[in-house]
């Protein structure tokens, strides 16, 4: 037993990578079996795949790793709780091997009567004998660990000689060169473009281009075969959704069969509604790479008019800040609340692969979210989206009033109602006395009052008492909602959206391939065959970057601005500088954000005709209480004003390398200025909410200007500052984002 103690006593060890070979591991040697010493590891059980693929990934040797034996105690078997007893072992045994097919090889007795087929299909015909394999054992004592004993990690045949890799010079130009199987990525490339409509013959024709271009095959992905895309080709074309004609059931059929594409699962119970967590290796990896010390968005109500579950997503953003899918939840409406266990399981899921990641703060849009189990299972920062609401607003405002000086007069009101709620400084009914004012848009009057006036109370709590998100974090998960809707709400026959299994099946193949392919490098090689439902590019708000300020006109409560693509079109915006402004464009006409409104908004904040975003407002507020704590509590304003010096200093190194010198005691006086010039700016906000941005121009010299809280140190960190991105210490990815990472923010009580 000794050997057994000295076995549990070592430790657990997880490499913070998605994958890791044996080189990333300590290993230790315990006497084995027949006096032998074994070298040996704990990993995490969980992460014995990520080893696998890790281990295959060899550049000195290329290879597959494949299971040449398994047993496993049934579930259902009674046991006695030994320290050495096993729940699974595993043997894994490269690709290449045991076997030897070479002229003069050694076959196992077993496969003496192996007859070789017409098809190749089955074991590949490069077993060269290759004696590299290891053993994986799930222990009864520990069963989340496990063993690892890995004695034969040379590439090597019996006669210690290397018999594939780079290293064998025998397997000079035979596939033994390489690996025996396509990697990951590529399969997933082929299955992807596959899957939204691109032909095997264009695939192939793409492929080989490119192999030819860097001058012949330099790895196994080369060697991608016509027959392999075909057979594919023929399996997904070949593939059911309906399992079986019971929904239920062939939804638990599919769960079955797509264990690893599943982080949680709760069939119908007396006591528990249906729950289904999707998430597939792709969306972990892109959750770790883009989520941690990052923002995790919520997608909660897509399909709730449509679908028999609506689907509730989960987001990151990406470099460009586009918005990602890393999980898909379906649940009933009324599972909304019982969010607990399914992020429990899926904080688990990533964790376990990456132990250090941890979340910045995670954005919901819907008011009856759980945010204590979000707080409680993440412990980040949580934000409110309007972006829903807003949109809601706009397409009925478009639809259900005549003239456009209506609607933008409208806007107005329920744009300063919110920024008064947000501030604080508005009570509960204020909707209410607002609706005196709908006397020429009774039709809109009928619709708030039936649909909103209801609701209105929950988000009136909420949005006093959360940072409210960016418009770039809007713009993108708005841009995310449309790419969803036109990728999977696009059948023919309307029967199979009732379905659960058709939409499980849409998701985890079609849906899943079109948001690969949007990360993929060399999309654009595909082009001519992109589909309407491909809908991929920048969000509305990366798109208004590109319009020049030359390119907008103020006029009194319009703005003009010219079209980037023709020259001789030119849209109006209503409202210019505000949140809820109106454009003329097709776009906008739908309730969506156009970059012409995105772009009047930047063009305004930056000339300072308009104050600063709602976001900008209440991270100013929260800086401005952290500055004014009790004489005790002196620590915290010293940590936010080193904070500001430590984030500002980064800006400058990265924007204007000449002047990255700055001192605690400037950012002290500026900081100080803010909160002496913070009442007369209120006051000025106030103003030009009655009037417009023409007023404003004949103002701007007056002082209003050169004193507004937007041009202090302390809001340019936050408006320079990355929403989506990384906190400070981190990489700024944009910096056009306006709400300040949670490392700064104080409206989260812990």
């Amino acid at each position: 037993m000794a050997r057994w103690d000295e076995i549990l006593s070592l430790p657990v060890q997880n490499p913070p990578t998605l994958e890791f070979s044996s080189s990333d591991l300590v290993w230790s040697k315990v006497e084995g079996w027949r006096d032998n010493i074994d070298r040996v590891c704990l990993i995490p059980f969980a992460r014995v795949d990520d080893f696998v693929r890790g281990e295959s990934a060899n550049n000195d040797c290329p290879t597959r790793f494949h299971v040449e034996a398994r047993r496993r105690r049934p579930p259902e078997m009674s046991y006695k709780p030994k320290v050495d007893g096993i729940l699974e072992y595993i043997l894994y045994w490269c690709s290449f091997g045991p076997d030897d097919h070479r002229k003069g090889g050694v076959v196992r007795p077993s496969r003496t009567t192996y007859v070789p087929k017409k098809k190749s299909a089955g074991r590949p015909n490069t077993k060269r004998g290759c004696t590299c394999h290891f053993i994986v054992k799930r222990l009864i004592a520990e069963p989340s660990v496990a063993l690892i004993i890995y004695n034969q990690d040379k590439h090597v045949d019996k006669k210690g000689l290397p018999c594939h890799g780079p290293q064998d010079k025998k397997a000079a130009g035979t596939r033994a060169m390489y690996a025996p199987y396509i990697s990951e990525d590529l399969r997933l490339r082929v299955l992807s473009l596959l899957h939204v409509g691109v032909s095997v013959e264009t695939i192939m024709q793409r492929h080989n281009e490119s192999v030819e271009r860097q001058g012949g095959p330099s790895n196994r992905d080369d060697l991608l075969t016509h027959r392999y895309v075909r057979r594919q080709e023929r399996s997904i074309r070949r593939s059911l959704y309906e399992l079986d004609e019971d929904d239920a059931v062939s939804i638990s059929i599919w769960v079955k069969t797509h264990q690893n594409c599943v982080f949680f699962f709760e069939d119908f119970s007396d006591s528990d509604p249906f729950v289904l967590g999707i998430q597939t290796d792709w969306q972990l990896q892109q959750m770790i790479r883009f989520g941690n010390h990052r923002l995790l968005a919520s997608d909660s109500r897509f399909g709730t008019n449509k679908l028999k579950y609506p689907i509730h997503s989960l987001v990151v953003f990406n470099l460009d800040n586009k918005a990602i899918p890393v999980a898909w939840i379906i649940a009933p409406r009324l599972a909304v609340g019982d969010a607990h266990r399914w992020m429990r399981a899926l904080y688990n899921r990533v964790r376990t692969k990456d132990p250090s990641w941890k979340l910045a703060g995670f954005i919901i849009d819907d008011p009856l979210f759980d945010i204590l189990a979000i707080r409680e299972v993440f412990q980040c920062s949580v934000l409110i989206c309007f972006w829903r609401v807003r949109h809601a607003w706009h397409k009925n405002l478009m639809k259900r009033c005549s003239t456009m000086e209506i609607r933008a007069e409208i806007a107005k009101m329920l744009g300063q109602t919110v920024l008064n709620i947000c501030k604080g400084s508005s009570s509960a009914n204020v909707f209410e006395d607002m609706m005196e004012d709908f006397v020429d848009a009774t039709d809109f009057a009928e619709y708030f009052k039936s649909v909103w006036l209801p609701r209105l109370g929950v988000w009136f709590t909420v949005l006093k008492t959360l940072p409210l998100a960016s418009q770039e974090t809007s713009a993108a998960i708005e841009f995310y909602h449309i790419q969803l809707k036109a990728r999977l709400m696009n059948e023919k026959e309307c029967n199979v959206y009732q379905r659960a299994d058709w939409l499980v099946d849409k998701l985890g193949s079609k849906v899943h391939s079109y948001f690969w392919l949007d990360e993929y490098s060399c999309k654009d090689d595909f082009a001519r065959y992109w589909k309407d439902e491909w809908l991929s590019g920048l969000t509305k708000w990366r798109k208004s970057m590109k319009i020049p300020d030359a390119d907008i006109a103020i006029d009194g409560k319009c703005a003009k601005v010219i079209d980037l693509e023709d020259r001789d079109s030119v849209h109006v915006v209503w409202n210019p500088g505000s949140e809820y402004a109106l454009c003329d464009c097709n776009w906008s006409s739908t309730g969506n954000l156009c970059e012409h409104v995105v772009k009047t908004i930047k063009f305004c904040r930056d000339k300072k005709y308009v104050v600063p975003s709602v976001s900008m407002l209440q991270y100013t507020q929260a800086l401005i209480n952290m500055l004014h704590c009790p004489p005790y509590d002196s620590l915290v304003r010293d940590h936010a004003v080193s904070l500001a010096v430590s984030v500002q200093m980064q800006l400058n190194g990265q924007i204007c390398p000449d002047n990255s010198g700055i001192t605690s005691i400037s950012v002290e006086e500026e900081v100080e200025q803010t909160l002496q010039n913070h009442d007369r700016i209120v006051e000025n906000e106030n103003h030009h909410a009655n009037g417009d941005v023409g007023s404003a121009l004949e103002q701007k010299h007056s002082g209003y200007g050169t004193d507004d809280a937007r041009g202090t140190l302390v809001e340019q960190i936050a408006s320079e500052n990355d929403n989506c991105g990384d906190g400070a210490g981190k990489e700024h990815s944009s910096i056009g984002m306006e709400t300040i990472p949670s490392s700064l923010s104080t409206a989260d009580p812990k």
